[in-house]
Parts: C-alpha cells; structure tokens; sequence
C-alpha cells in the first residue's frame, strides 16, 4: 500500500553509512566458512534465472485482488511450486472486513455543463492485458459510501499543512468536493483530514508533473503514467494495523472451532465521505473550469492552466460512491524448509500476493523472486544439503487493502515469533527496476552489504554492492517505515525486519501493472529477478548456518546515538529550555561499551571454537530476545498497538519511518509534558537491551 511499495517508499530521511572492509562471513567457525563458501556458489548456480520470467508470466495471468477465484488460483500456483521444491506448505485462513470491489461509483461534473468523466484506463494498442473484461474501475477501499454535489476546493496534496493553509486562507472546506493530488502522504490521510475540515466529498488524481508527463514520455510511449492511468489503494487509517473488526487478536475463520470477538463495523473509525479516484485527463476537466484566487507558492501541478483554489458557484461536481464491504476469505500460504539443527528458530521472508489489477509489479515480482530463490534453496536439499535453521516464506493475502494477511498471522503467531523468529525480510514489489536498495533494522545493515558483495551485477562488471554503492565510499540503508508486511513483524511483535530489492519506474496500483508493460519498461532483460534471488539467497543461507546469529549488536548503539542526537535537535527547537535526555545519555554509554565487549567475546570464542552445544543454544535464544527489549506493552499514545519504542509508521503520513516514535509524536504534536517520561521509558528499554548484551558475554566465560 505504499508510494512505490518497495524499500523507496519506506526509506527514512536519515541513512547510514557502514564500513567497506567489514568482517565477510559473521557466525560461523573457522573450520566452517569453506563449507559455507562453498554452499554459497552452488546455490548461486542453482538459481536459475529464467524461472523468474516463468513465474512472474503465470502470477499475473489475471487481476486477482484479494477474495476472488483469481487470487485464489494465483495461491495454488504458488502452493505447487513451493511444494514441488520440498517445502512444507501450510494455508491459514482468515475471514477479513473489507471491499474488494468498486460497487457503484460515479463522477460528474454538473454545472455549468454536465459531463461524465473517465473512472478507468483506457485500451492500449499492443497490450492484450488493457482490455480485460474483468478489470474494475479505479476505487478507493473503505471510502465511505455517498452521494454528494457540491462547489469544488483543491488542496493541493491534502496533507496536514495543505489543509492548515487552506484555513489559515480563510477557504471554507465544508460541504464542499476536495481535489488532492497524490503524493506526499498515505491517501487515506488525505480523505482523513478533508473529512475533519468538513468536506463532503473527496477526488485524488495523480498529477502530470509528479507521475505523468512532467517526468517523461507516458505509456504506451514511456513509463509514466497517461491520462487515464488511476492510483487504486487503501484509506484505512485506524491507530492499528491489519483487519478492522479484529485488533490486536487474529481474524480466525468465522466457522472454525475458535470463535475471536469481533468489533461492530458502526464502533470503528471508518471514513464517512465518498472518496474516488481519477487520472489527470478526468481531473483536468475539474480543474480547468475552476476560477477563484491563485495558488500558495509550490501547488502548481503540471496541467498547463494556472491552478485556483476554489471552483466558485458556477462548478458543481457529482461524487457518488456506494462501496459494498462484508467479510472476504483471505488465505496466508506459508512453505517451509525445516532446520536440521535449530529447526525453532526461523529466518522468514515475505511478501503479498493479492494485487489491484495483474500486479506485475507489486506485488508479484517480489513473489516470483521469492519462488525462484526457493526453488534453488530445494535444489540444494535434494542434492543432500541440510540447512541447521528452518527457513519460512511466507506469501500475505489482503495487503493492498491494508496490510492484513501478515497482520493476521504475526497476531496468530506472536509468541512463537518471540521466541523463534530470527529475523523477517519484506520483497513487497522487489523486483521493480534496476537500482538496488534496502531499508533495514540495525542488527541486519551490515549483513545485507556483506551478502551483495558476493553477486555480480547483471551486463556489469561490478558487483551489486559496487552498483549500489556507485560513487559513494559506501551504501547508505534506510530506516523501515510504514506501507508493507513488515509492519507487524517488526514493530507489533519486535523481529529485526528488512526490505530490500531494485526499484525504479511503476504503473503503481493502476491497470496496466501487467507482463506487457513489465516486459517493456521495468526490466526487459528479465535478469534482476534472478539477481535478487542471488543476494537475498547468500543473506538466508548465511543466517540460516551460521553457528551464533550473525547480528550486528553494536550497531544498535552507534544508530542510537545518532538518532537521540537528532530528537535533542529537535526538542530544542521547540522547546529552548530543554538540555538533553538524560538518562538515555547514560544508557547508551552503557550500551555501547557492553557491546563492544560482546563483539570482543564473540570473535574470541568464534575464533577459538570453544563454544559448547548449551552455550550455542543458550546465547541464540538470547540473541532473538533483543529486538524484545523495544516491545513496551503501553506501546504509543497514538496507537497502543504500535509497541516498538525504537520504530514506527508515521501516524500523519502512513509511510515515512518514525524513528524514536514516542518523541517524534511530541515534537510533531509541539508537546513538551512528556519528555522525562520518555526520557525513563527510552533509558529503561536501552539498559534492558544492554543487560542481555551482558549476559550473552557473561556465557561466553
């Protein structure tokens, strides 16, 4: 569900660097890294490249949004390849609320000359997927459902200071039909502020300069979108993630043996103004005949007309939207490798299945790339490999209309993640172009460096790394955000998440994320599926066998300072009086130099090959409670099911990465009363986290 739903749209503003000549090979002994070098290159042989373009040919035959046989037929597919890899594969159902079809919408203009405007791409010459019969309209899910006739106000990208501005400006929204550009915000905030200023109704089109020709030539031409292309998505914007009626517990089947307390659809904070969606030619018709004041500074799009801030008495437009949602079965398919020596700790991967259209793009290359690295992960086992963790992928169900199937199961399965889940890593839309990028938790940003290293770039003779890092001495690694299956893995339950793959161009959540234009425009050698298969395989296999989990630890403490370093910053601005936090200040010296004492003991017992098997087992159990130490029950004031102190979605947004979410909120909120108590909640986390640093080195005596 978000921007471009790969790792460029969780990315966070602040990025880190990482030392070039670091360690290779983490976790392992001496004796072992041969072994393991040598598995290494016989999985990078068993990935066969090709499979990738097969799979991806075959997930995308039909638009297959979540509910319909479509989708259901694009889970069988992926249940026989996984088994015919040797995976153990487990269906968990669910029945979710939600819509998973437009219902009946329409857009007019009214006055002063009534006219229909366009809710659906047009055919493209060429492309055989345009003119499917089985394509619906743009929506968006869970608007509200209506129907209004109204004066017109743009709002430029309807995030919160789009909406201060227009108040500040004196414009009255209420009653009126909002038009907002996409961008800049999860669209669900856009219909959640036009709906708290008063509005009636909501229209969001992509603009040409952000997405359409303002950027380059549109499809069928280029990749960008065309006049009729429209951004379908979600505007859940509730303070938890995952299927409306159930927080915080499963969605289990309503005919199975346990029965979950659902909440009554009229007691959630559902949006009530009809929302929809158009592309830029429909909008343009609004747009063009609008004639009140100028623009702010900085909301001109790209039409070539002077954008105006009111339509005036003479526009009235039509919004009518009655969107059925009921309960839809949504299926989770999860395949399994079990671990020969440490089969209860999990290395997982993940993405969604369920698309708006055909998603070629998002989500199925992540799909197909995660078939294909399967299918090289069975090769190896059938040729007498054993793999000592078990390794879980994981494909979600109900994404697009808000992150619901992997919701579902981390709430099924909480406290066996806790105990067993090592780390999980999101391919949301992960093979969407040709430029390499990840977004990740502390422990895991040097792992990844490590494992592109070891793959070459396609037509290149670089390696991913050398690509990825281009002119910079090192790649810089994001922050996770919101906008995908991690959510809940990573900051509901507390398992160090990662996401990762190549982005570039999309015709994002549109009707034409199809093979033809994949085929075309992201990637028409058909060689990144394979070369993500590579990397993202040499990272499992070297989670998946080294002797001690291959963590960064230290890495929490160096990011920690950086972070608190940019949060003072940020208070002072506010507030000129404040000085520092503290009791995290200690905390984190104390952090950090029992982590570099850990880092010390490790190599040492590594090196030395003196753990014993109770030692091993004793210090990975420790090591997967790390990530714990950020789980706070309380969880956030603006959302208790948000529990990771260390990382959130932004509540305001929906997408940016909010690291230190519990200050961040104050600051954005300009609120300075609860500053010591985050100043104690920070610390205590950050000395419980150092603890167990401590005792890990302490069994290492």
């Amino acid at each position: 569900m978000s921007i471009t739903k790969s790792f460029f749209a969780i990315a966070a503003t602040l990025c880190l660097g990482f030392a070039a000549n670091a360690q290779q090979v983490t976790g392992f002994f001496p004796q072992d890294k041969p072994k393991e070098a040598n598995l290494e290159q016989e999985y990078l042989k068993a990935v066969n490249y090709e499979s990738f373009k097969v799979h991806l040919k075959e997930l995308t035959k039909a638009p297959h949004i979540a509910g319909t046989p479509e989708n259901e037929a694009v889970a069988a597919y992926m249940t026989k390849v996984m088994s015919d890899a040797g995976m153990d594969v487990t269906s968990y159902p669910y029945d979710v609320y939600l819509p998973n079809h437009p219902g009946e919408s329409l857009l007019e203009i009214i006055s002063p000359e009534k006219m229909t405007l366009s809710q659906q791409e047009g055919p493209i010459e060429g492309d055989p997927f345009s003119t499917d019969s089985r394509l619906y309209k743009g929506f968006n899910a869970y608007s509200g459902s209506g129907d209004v006739t109204a004066e017109v106000v743009y709002a430029n990208y309807g995030v919160k200071a789009d909406f201060e501005k227009l108040a500040e400006m004196g414009v009255d929204l209420k009653g009126k039909v909002v038009i907002a550009r996409y961008g800049g915000n999860f669209r669900g905030f856009k219909a959640k502020f036009a709906e708290q200023y008063g509005a009636a109704a909501l229209i969001i089109y992509t603009d040409p300069k952000d997405s359409g020709f303002g950027r380059g030539d549109v499809y069928p031409d280029g990749p960008f979108y065309n006049e009729t292309t429209i951004q379908r998505g979600s505007l859940l914007t509730l303070d938890y993630t995952g299927d409306p009626l159930t927080p915080f517990e499963p969605a289990l089947p309503l005919d199975g043996d346990k029965k979950v307390k659902r909440l009554d659809p009229k007691d959630v904070a559902f949006h009530t103004i009809p929302v929809s969606p158009i592309g830029y030619g429909a909008a343009k018709e609004i747009l063009s005949r609008m004639k009140g004041s100028s623009v702010p500074e900085g909301w001109q799009g790209g039409l070539p007309f002077d954008y105006r801030l009111t339509g005036g008495s003479d526009l009235k437009v039509r919004v009518k939207v009655e969107q059925p949602v009921d309960y839809i079965r949504a299926n989770n398919i999860v395949g399994k490798f079990e671990g020969s020596e440490y089969p209860d700790e999990w290395i997982i991967l993940g993405s969604h299945y369920d698309a708006w259209s055909f998603g070629a793009t998002d989500p199925n290359s992540g799909t197909a790339m995660m078939l294909t690295l399967a299918e090289a992960l069975g090769e190896l086992i059938k040729n007498g490999e054993r793999l000592k963790r078990s390794i879980l992928i994981g494909h979600w169900d109900a994404e697009e209309q808000g992150v619901i199937g992997s919701t579902e199961w981390v709430e099924q399965f909480k406290d066996e993640l806790g105990a067993k889940a090592v780390v999980y890593m999101n391919f949301d839309a992960a093979v969407s172009g040709r430029n390499f990028g990840v977004s990740a938790a502390p422990t895991l940003k040097n792992l990844i460096i490590e494992a592109a290293k070891e793959v070459d770039y396609p037509d290149s003779a670089k390696t991913v790394y050398e690509v990825w890092a281009g002119k910079n001495e090192e790649p810089r690694i994001g922050n996770l955000g919101g906008g995908s299956d991690h959510i809940a893995f990573y900051m509901y339950a507390g398992v160090p998440s990662l996401s990762g793959g190549t982005g570039g161009t999309s015709a994002y959540h549109s009707n034409y994320d199809n093979f033809h234009y994949y085929s075309k425009f992201v990637d028409p050698t058909f060689k990144m599926g394979g070369t993500l298969a590579s990397v993202i395989g040499i990272l499992t296999l070297r989670m998946a066998n080294a002797t001690i989990i291959p963590y960064d630890v230290p890495r929490y403490a160096q990011d920690l300072r950086v972070h608190f370093d940019n949060a003072e910053k940020s208070v002072k601005e506010m507030d000129s009086s404040f000085e520092s936090f503290d009791k995290v200040d200690l905390a984190i010296k104390k952090l950090k130099s029992s982590s570099e004492a850990y880092e010390k003991a490790i190599n040492q017992a590594l090196s030395s090959g003196t753990l014993s098997d109770k030692q091993i087992g004793k210090l990975n159990k420790e090591l997967i409670s790390l990530e714990k130490s950020w789980i706070d029950p309380k969880g956030m004031y603006f959302g208790s099911w948000y529990r990771s102190l260390y990382v959130s979605t932004d509540p305001f947004s929906g997408y940016a990465s909010w690291i230190l979410p519990g200050i961040k909120y104050e600051v954005e909120t300009n609120s300075t009363e609860r500053l010591e108590e985050w100043d104690t909640r920070y610390s205590k986390a950050i000395l419980d986290l150092s603890k167990k640093v401590e005792d890990m080195s302490k069994s290492l005596k």
